[in-house]
C-alpha cells in the first residue's frame, strides 16, 4: 500500500512480490538435495535438522562460513552465475570435510542492488548442485535487495554449512614424522587469488571471452572451472583408516595451509616436482614468481592428506577409487611451516 505521498517499497527499489517469485522458482531446486535429516523445504523463518534421523549418536557439530572472492567479478562479467553457487558450496564443505566432518547442511546469502530472478535463480541452481555433490541439505537462505548500497548489476555472495562427526572419530590419530603427505588434483584455480589473476588479465589487455593463453577455449571458460569437491572422497578414505591429517588448500596456498592439521613442532616437506603444473598456473608462472604462486593458489593440489606410511598406497587406490587423481608429494618432518623443494621448475 502506497503512503499519502504515493511512496512505496517497491518504488525505493526493493521488490518483495519478486523476492517471493524467486523463492518458489528455486524450491525444486533446493528440493533435490533433501537428505536423512532434512527435507530441504524452503519458506519457513528457520531450516531444521534432525541429527538423530540422519544416524548420528553423539556427534560434534563442525560449522564453516566463505564467499566466492573477487571470482564473482569474472562470473558476473561473463554472465556465468551457475558456476559461483558451486563454488560458495565448495569452499565451505571442503573445510567441513578437512575437520574430518560430513556436511549436513548449508545455507547461503545472496545480496544485490536489485533482484535480477533469472541471475539469482542460475546461482541458486549451482548451490543445490553443489549440495548434492557433497551430500548436504540446502534448507534455507537470505536474499537481500539493497538499492543504493550495491551497484546495478552487482552481487555478492556467503555461504555457510554445518556438518558433524561422531564424537568418538572426532580426533584422528596425531601425525607424526616420517608420514606420507598425498595430494589430491584441483580443478584449476578453485576460489583464491582472483585479485592477481584479474589484475594480470587487465594488465596483459586480455579478453575473457577470447581464447586463452595457455589451453584451447576460452580464458574466462579455464578461470571459471568450478572448485572441485572432495567431499566424498574424503569421508572413503577416513573410513578405510589411517588419515592423520587433512587441509584444504585455500588462501594461503600451499605454503599456510597444509601444515594446519599437524600437532606443535611438526612441519611438512613438499616436492613441487611431484605433480605436473596445470597449464593456468604455468601461464601465472610467467607473471609471478613461484614462491608467490605458492602462497597464493593450490598450483593444482587442492587438498593434502598426511597418512601412515603403511596405508600410503591403500589410501591413494582409495581416494582415486573415489575418482580423485593423487600425487604422492611430500612427508611429515619434525619443525614446524612447510618446506618447499622443486620450485625452481615452475619459473618462466
Amino acid at each position: 500500500m502506497a503512503s499519502a505521498d504515493g511512496t512505496t517499497y517497491k518504488a525505493a527499489g526493493v521488490d518483495i512480490d519478486a523476492g517471493e517469485a524467486l523463492v518458489r522458482r528455486i524450491a525444486p531446486a533446493a528440493a533435490r538435495t533433501a537428505r536423512p535429516g532434512a527435507d530441504a523445504r524452503l519458506g519457513g523463518f528457520g531450516g531444521l535438522f534432525d541429527l538423530r534421523a540422519a544416524g548420528f549418536r553423539d556427534p560434534v557439530l563442525v560449522a564453516a562460513a566463505d564467499g566466492v572472492g573477487t571470482k564473482l567479478e569474472i562470473a558476473q562479467a561473463l554472465g556465468r552465475h551457475r558456476g559461483a553457487g558451486i563454488d560458495l558450496v565448495a569452499m565451505c564443505v571442503n573445510d567441513l570435510a578437512a575437520q574430518g566432518a560430513e556436511p549436513l547442511f548449508f545455507l547461503d546469502y545472496y545480496a544485490t542492488g536489485a533482484l535480477d530472478a533469472d541471475e539469482a535463480a542460475a546461482v541458486v541452481e549451482g548451490i543445490a548442485e553443489g549440495c548434492v555433490a557433497a551430500g548436504c541439505a540446502l534448507i534455507g537462505g537470505e536474499t537481500a535487495e539493497m538499492p543504493g548500497f550495491y551497484p546495478p548489476g552487482r552481487y555478492d555472495l556467503a555461504g555457510f554449512a554445518v556438518g558433524a562427526v561422531e564424537r568418538e572419530r572426532m580426533d584422528m590419530p596425531a601425525a607424526q614424522p616420517g608420514d606420507i603427505v598425498l595430494g589430491l588434483s584441483s580443478d584449476g584455480l578453485h576460489a583464491n587469488g582472483f585479485s592477481l589473476v584479474r589484475r594480470i588479465v587487465e594488465r596483459d589487455g586480455l579478453d575473457l571471452a577470447g581464447p586463452a593463453p595457455f589451453s584451447e577455449g576460452a580464458l574466462g571458460d579455464a578461470l571459471l572451472a568450478p572448485t572441485r569437491i572432495y567431499v566424498r572422497s574424503v569421508l572413503a578414505a577416513l573410513a578405510a583408516g589411517g588419515v592423520r591429517a587433512l587441509a584444504h588448500i585455500t588462501g594461503g596456498g600451499l605454503v599456510e595451509n597444509p601444515p594446519r592439521g599437524l600437532p606443535p613442532g611438526l612441519g611438512m616437506r613438499l616436492d613441487c616436482a611431484a605433480w605436473p603444473l596445470p597449464p593456468v598456473f604455468g601461464w601465472l608462472a610467467g607473471h609471478a614468481a613461484p614462491e608467490e604462486l605458492a602462497r597464493t593458489f593450490n598450483c593444482g593440489i587442492g587438498m593434502t592428506a598426511a597418512v601412515a606410511p603403511d596405508r600410503a598406497d591403500a589410501l591413494a587406490a582409495a581416494f582415486e577409487a573415489s575418482g580423485e587423481t593423487v600425487f604422492r608429494i611430500g612427508e611429515v618432518m619434525d619443525g614446524e611451516g612447510v618446506v618447499l623443494e622443486g620450485l625452481e621448475g615452475w619459473r618462466r
